[in-house]
């Protein structure tokens, strides 16, 4: 008998005896195989979350003790020679100073440029924004953002002052305003 399209010839060595139907290969340790593969890519993947998360809390603990001792040591820096911390808040207490509401930075010339300004706040209030150069504080001369602390600070606050600024479009400006209380 010559085998038909219908009836394939059996590839040697997969002829069954019995003449039974053909099924799929029985493979009687694929199941253990299956399981223990997932539970050792769910135990790296526990471990893996278990590092990142240990690696973001050092990580975070350290740049914590970094930034605080940083902080103290600029902190000991800005006392003069010979002067001791106050022993309690209360001592520390001064005459208010004055703000304008603004982040600053010593421009590329003469002046402080703006690079932040709290709403609300005087600054706002007053037209200042980002990218704006502040050059005079009533009849002090602004030529770093130190200067600038030190004019506005001179003042009261309460009290107008005028604020000869150059804005990034080049134009230039005379601005009021008031600063106040830092909270």
């Amino acid at each position: 008998m010559e085998q038909t399209a219908l009836r394939p010839k059996p590839i040697p060595g997969q002829e069954r005896g019995d003449g039974g139907p053909s099924g799929p290969a029985r493979r009687p340790h694929a199941a253990r195989r299956r399981g223990r593969r997932l539970r050792t890519m769910l135990f790296g993947l526990f471990i893996g979350a278990v590092l990142v998360l240990s690696g973001v809390g050092l990580g975070t603990l350290g740049a914590t003790v970094i930034g605080m001792s940083r902080l103290a040591e600029l902190r000991r820096e800005a006392q003069p020679p010979g002067h001791s911390a106050p022993a309690t808040p209360s001592a520390a207490q001064a005459a208010p100073a004055a703000t304008l509401g603004l982040e600053v930075m010593d421009d590329e010339k003469a002046g402080a440029l703006v690079v932040g300004v709290h709403v609300p706040g005087p600054g706002y209030s007053a037209g200042l924004v980002r990218g704006d150069v502040l050059l005079q504080v009533d009849k002090i001369r602004v030529d770093t953002a130190a200067d600038l602390v030190r004019a506005v600070a001179a003042g009261r606050p309460g009290a107008r002052v005028t604020l000869t600024v150059r804005h990034r479009g080049g134009g230039y400006q005379q601005l009021t305003a008031v600063p106040g209380l830092v909270t």
